[in-house]
């Protein structure tokens, strides 16, 4: 599933590419997320054609919801059912467990939700999420976990870890005893719990290793904790992660964030940070970032920059940006939309071929410093 074509002389950045019947995915990767089946203000021409996406990700517990499994059934899986060619990623509801942590009750058995939609009651089991992401069809899907919060008492994070290691191995084995639905492949990945506990992550990180998932995630970062404190977890973690594995950082993060964890070792990234903060006017640059509602836009008759491959920054002025949020036009919200996912993409595509022709070690630190600045 996994090739590794290159590694980083000084840092442990990762070059590889994964094969899934829908496509290749060239790593390091950031994939947009689509939480129920679309990606919000892009359609899929948009992610193919004008941000070349390879993969993006969908959510289980949303999609359960709706438009459910007999829908989703009926329709051959989410590829055929949204007009999506390329691969796509399940997460399992896992992350729900987390954020929706007043509408739900934990046992050994899985996770009950009270439904945000109706208020109806539902078991996500390790058993019923794969049956679920079979009938979804993702081309990788996720295992059922616990994602506890920052700061976590050290009792329950044992406790937590413990249970996502219970439900890790039940899903892997419901994985391996069941059979795709649709025709093509389907992976899947183990997910690595344990907060900021070294001592947790590193038991977690061995035994989720020990059941053979074709990838590895690094679950419960970019909680609340701070970004050093993040840093240090991921690259402690993936030391003990196979190399001839993909490692997938979930839910991280800013574009500074990205680079600083591909340094640690990561090759795949998911966040809603590119399109939700550019709904609220945050639009990422390689100079730094840019809050286009601030008043100091509205007189400034200039191109973003006509070098970058976007509509927002090569056609049109900061000042008629800043007009569109001002006037809340919802052309506004889909270009840096837009925009904010081809930066994304295209930050990975240049880190790729930094690591490829061995210039990465050089480039990303300064790089970082830049996307962190407030222009």
């Amino acid at each position: 599933m996994f090739t590794l074509q290159n590694t980083s002389s000084t840092t442990r950045a990762r070059a590889g590419r994964i094969l899934t019947d829908h496509g290749a995915i060239e790593t390091p990767v950031f994939m947009p997320v689509g939480t129920l089946g679309s990606v919000k203000a892009i359609s899929q021409d948009s992610l193919v054609h004008e941000m070349d996406a390879p993969i993006i990700l969908g959510n289980t517990y949303h999609l359960y919801l709706r438009p459910g499994n007999q829908i989703m059934q009926d329709a051959r899986g989410i590829h055929s059912f949204m007009g999506w060619n390329r691969p796509l990623l399940t997460d399992s509801g896992g992350y729900q467990i987390f954020s929706l942590a007043s509408q739900r009750t934990l046992s050994e058995d899985g996770a009950t939700f009270k439904s945000h939609l109706d208020g109806s009651k539902h078991l996500f089991t390790p058993e019923n999420v794969v049956s679920t992401q079979r009938i979804i069809g993702s081309d990788i899907m996720m295992i059922l976990d616990e994602c506890p919060p920052w700061p976590c008492d050290p009792t329950y994070l044992e406790q937590s870890a413990d249970l996502t290691w219970l439900w890790a191995r039940r899903g892997r084995k419901e994985f391996l005893e069941s059979e795709p639905k649709y025709g093509h492949t389907q992976a899947q990945f183990g997910i690595i719990q344990g907060g900021t506990s070294k001592e947790v992550r590193k038991r977690s990180a061995e035994q989720m290793v020990s059941l053979g998932f074709e990838g590895n995630a690094i679950g419960g970062l970019s909680v609340g904790e701070p970004t050093d404190l993040m840093y240090e977890m991921t690259e402690y973690t993936t030391q003990f992660l196979p190399e001839e594995k993909p490692r997938y950082l979930m839910g991280v993060g800013t574009p500074a964030n990205l680079l600083q964890c591909i340094a640690r070792g990561i090759d795949m990234f998911d966040c809603v940070m590119p399109t939700r903060n550019a709904r609220n006017g945050m639009i990422f640059t390689p100079h730094g970032t840019v809050n286009i509602r601030n008043a100091r836009w509205k007189n400034h008759h200039e191109l973003f920059d006509p070098e970058f491959p976007s509509e927002l920054c090569s056609r049109y002025f900061f000042s008629y940006i800043h007009h569109l949020f001002r006037s809340d036009e919802i052309l506004g919200l889909v270009l840096a939309s837009k925009h904010n996912l081809i930066f994304y993409i295209q930050l990975m595509k240049t880190a790729r071929k930094k690591i490829l022709d061995g210039t990465f070690d050089d480039w990303y630190e300064d790089q970082s410093r830049k996307l962190e600045r407030r222009v």
